[in-house]
């Protein structure tokens, strides 16, 4: 049976100062192994829920907090960040600021020191990340000398080394050319399905992600509109209300749908649009 990572129930913030909740009501279950993609307005709600996953909220920024939220089984807010970040690592959509260290080395040896783990346990640790990112030719680089791939690269395999069960990163490819955004999201999909990792994403642009997410959650002023399959909820035309823009393949195939044309799948990327349109167009010539 696979197992409860995130349960909220009914969680609610507002920040101090704020006369409006960032968040409202979210009641929320994300299992082990998921791939979830949260979209939505500038504004909604995204980045505030993903500073409950990780602690931050309410332990770090000050606020009204409500509801409960439980991460692998702990409370959060009655667990300190230090041992809820044994459990999730989190990326920012500026690797950079996170990234304080004269080399990636030092960067991917700190969380380990701050688990106390043997100088042994270290090394090996190490050397695991290291040839699992394939990290060798950076290894003594300072970080500001990296580009912004390989930051947010080594960002991620800092957060791997210390074996979270969840990675939340918040539009980790937001500045990144479409060559390295590619990289990352690819290396996303490995971590998820050969360590089981599951992945949590905030992006914008659905036309990287949907393809490899298994759920899409989509907020609006705070909430949770939508909350399912990725294809099911690209194919509910009233997403388009909530400031989401969907793939070009997506918008083809509403496109085709209103002239009476129906393929069989919402399709994700252009080359699935193109095999649903051969597919009718070769079922039309029998």
């Amino acid at each position: 049976m696979t197992d409860l990572l995130i349960y909220l129930d009914k969680v609610s913030f507002k920040y101090r100062g704020s006369p409006d909740y960032a968040i409202k009501d979210i009641s929320l279950k994300i299992f082990e192994g998921e791939f979830i993609l949260i979209a939505g307005p500038s504004g909604c709600g995204k980045t505030t829920l993903c500073r409950v996953f990780n602690g931050l909220i309410p332990n770090f920024y000050e606020g009204v907090f409500e509801g409960k939220a439980l991460v692998c089984g702990h409370d959060v807010a009655k667990t300190p960040t230090h041992i809820l970040a044994k459990y999730v690592g989190m990326v920012f959509q500026e690797p950079e600021n996170q990234l304080f260290f004269s080399t990636v080395e030092k960067e991917i040896v700190f969380g380990l020191e701050n688990l106390c783990l043997s100088r042994q346990e270290i090394s090996r640790r190490l050397k695991e990340i290291v040839d699992y990112f394939n990290l060798h030719s950076i290894l003594n680089k300072a970080p500001f000398e990296l580009s912004g791939g390989e930051q947010q690269k080594v960002a991620i395999a800092a957060c791997i080394a210390m074996r979270p069960r969840i990675l939340v990163l918040d539009e980790p490819t937001a500045n990144l050319d479409p060559v390295s955004a590619k990289e990352v999201i690819s290396l996303l999909q490995k971590l998820n399905k050969k360590l089981k990792i599951t992945i949590i994403i905030v992006e914008h642009r659905l036309e990287l992600i949907a393809p490899i997410a298994t759920r899409l959650i989509v907020m609006h002023k705070g909430r949770i509109a939508f909350d399912g399959p990725v294809r099911e909820i690209l194919a509910n035309r009233d997403i388009e209300k909530y400031g989401i823009a969907v793939p070009v393949s997506v918008e083809l195939y509403n496109k085709l749908y209103d002239k009476g044309i129906k393929l069989d799948k919402v399709p994700l990327t252009p080359q699935e649009l193109r095999e649903e349109i051969m597919g009718v167009l070769n079922a039309e010539s029998y």
